[in-house]
């Protein structure tokens, strides 16, 4: 570990004399490369000072300890340096475990109905309603992309971005499965039903990160459909495309002008393009590397919203929480700091049994 960390702080040390050079800084695509990688091992570097600072305190007390006049005082610095040390050991191996690029990225957000026809479609929009107000409490900005509302308030599905600071570091373990277990309003015997809806989060990619042959696309146009009132488009502004080589058809028509619809359909296209060619790296990950909790694939059941006993559980986790109304009303923090702590341990396993 700690040969990585001389190396990360010989790096550091590299990059503070590279962003004070001229030349450098006249090259503003390479200054600005090397600002963002002096940013970002900033915080293990001065974590790692820290701690030979420390160790540096405790060796030179342990030296002053021979003395008897500073004996009593040299002891107390002594013992106070060495119960810091395994406190700033542990907190480098955090820092040390690899960033997931995609952290900073905003995100792309699809929730479809699954088993449980119109319940599963209410649930979804209950998804929808949630996550709105979690970016909410986040002062993160939601844009509705496509919706197929039902007519009774729920949506077969629905796809959002949402644009913030570190979107997708938190949302990104909301992919999977997630049950309800209800009365529906629909229900007369009052009998619980289970539906499930699915989450897929995408982080959005920039244009230069996934090259796209505009003679793959096939373009279609069709009029905007919805659950009805006077603002559904009478011209044909909404916008499908069809990636030929892959199949993947994305739909846009919560805009009015057909160029906007097109331009976030595309945005659409290049994150599902994405996500195939990280699913596929993910997959040559060895098994000691990869993470338990994960950021969910889509036919996992990740968690179960009981209403009748007021419980949410993560089943990755075994975390229930007991306050149903304060969660589907955006308190999520609890349950996703205890997630990201989870994926944090298993990786940090994964790198001691390297």
């Amino acid at each position: 570990m700690f040969d990585k960390l001389d190396a990360v702080e010989k790096r550091y040390e590299e990059l503070t004399k590279l962003i004070s050079d001229p030349e450098v800084i006249s090259n503003q695509s390479e200054w600005q490369k090397a600002v963002k990688e002096h940013a970002s091992i900033e915080e293990v570097v001065l974590k790692y000072r820290e701690y030979k600072k420390t160790k540096q305190e405790m060796e030179d007390a342990k030296e002053m300890m021979e003395d008897k006049e500073l004996k009593e005082l040299a002891e107390a610095d002594y013992y106070e340096s060495k119960e810091k040390l395994p406190k700033i050991e542990e907190e480098l191996k955090l820092l040390l475990i690899p960033k997931d690029p995609d952290d900073d990225k905003n995100i792309i957000c699809e929730i479809r109905a699954g088993a449980g026809g119109e319940e599963a479609a209410l649930f979804a929009g209950t998804l929808f309603r949630m996550y709105t107000m979690y970016a909410e409490k986040k002062h993160w900005k939601v844009e509705v992309l496509n919706e197929n509302e039902t007519g009774l308030g729920g949506y077969k599905e629905i796809s959002f971005m949402v644009t913030g600071k570190g979107v997708y570091s938190r949302l990104k373990f909301e992919s999977g499965v997630h049950r309800v277990q209800r009365v529906p309003d629909t229900e007369s015997s009052g009998r619980i039903h289970t539906s499930t809806a699915t989450v897929a989060v995408l982080p959005v990619v920039e244009d230069v990160e996934i090259e796209i042959n505009p003679a793959d696309i096939k373009m279609e146009v069709f009029r905007s459909s919805g659950a009805g009132g006077q603002h559904i488009n009478k011209t044909s502004s909404a916008v499908r495309l069809i990636h030929e080589p892959t199949g993947i058809v994305v739909e846009c028509q919560t805009e009015r002008s057909q160029f906007q619809n097109r331009d976030n359909a595309m945005r659409m296209l290049r994150t599902k393009l994405y996500e195939i060619e990280k699913q596929k790296q993910d997959s040559e990950i060895s098994n000691a590397r990869k993470s338990q909790v994960g950021s969910g694939d889509r036919s996992e059941k990740i968690r179960t919203y009981n209403y009748p006993q007021g419980r949410i559980t993560d089943h990755r986790i075994g975390m229930s929480i007991y306050q149903m109304e304060n969660f589907l009303n955006g308190d999520l923090d609890e349950m996703i700091d205890n997630l990201i702590a989870a994926d944090r341990a298993e990786k940090l396993k994964g790198e001691d049994e390297e």
